[in-house]
């Protein structure tokens, strides 16, 4: 497995090269709390210079582990770009890594909202119905929102409750 995607361009021919392989899952380096590769970026891509372009064209596949923003459970989801079209600037000849440039294709496909029904095991996603009594009254009969243990960030705020329109 590589750790980058180099392509030597005095070695490509006039007509193009097909390049295939995978890149080491850490390519990704996400901040903690964020989603994590679970595996390598697998790539299919047909390369071809275009004056002072390189032109990538093919497929990207990677597996990430997400975190459902209805349930907040973790899941594995797979990216795919099935019709990558990577346009890459040839500033000088010689090598030209593409590994940033598949990077952020991969990147910009992960979804807006993940949610464990998407995954690639299908997982039911449907909200704790106790988070929903944030918002009721207390006679509704919802039993109450659970609290994180140790948690007490919030509970100055329970003081405020009190103070309707005091000056």
């Amino acid at each position: 497995m590589k750790k980058r995607l180099t392509i030597d361009l005095a070695s490509l021919p006039e007509d193009g090269m097909s390049f295939a392989g995978e890149l080491a899952p850490e390519i990704f380096d996400l901040p903690a709390g964020d989603a994590q590769s679970t595996g390598p970026l697998v790539y299919e891509l047909w390369a071809q210079r275009y004056g002072s372009e390189l032109l990538l064209i093919g497929s990207l596949v990677a597996p990430f582990e997400f975190t459902c923003v209805r349930t907040l459970h973790s899941f594995v989801q797979t990216i795919r770009v099935d019709n990558a079209a990577i346009s890459l600037e040839i500033a000088q000849e010689g090598v030209l890594d593409a590994t940033e440039a598949l990077r952020e294709e991969v990147l910009i496909h992960f979804p807006i909202d993940p949610k464990c029904e998407l995954g690639d095991v299908p997982q039911e996603c449907k909200i704790d119905s106790r988070y929903l009594a944030v918002d009721k009254a207390v006679e509704s009969g919802q039993e109450t929102a659970p609290r994180a243990e140790g948690d007490d960030r919030w509970s100055p705020l329970d003081t405020l409750k009190d103070l309707k329109d005091q000056p």
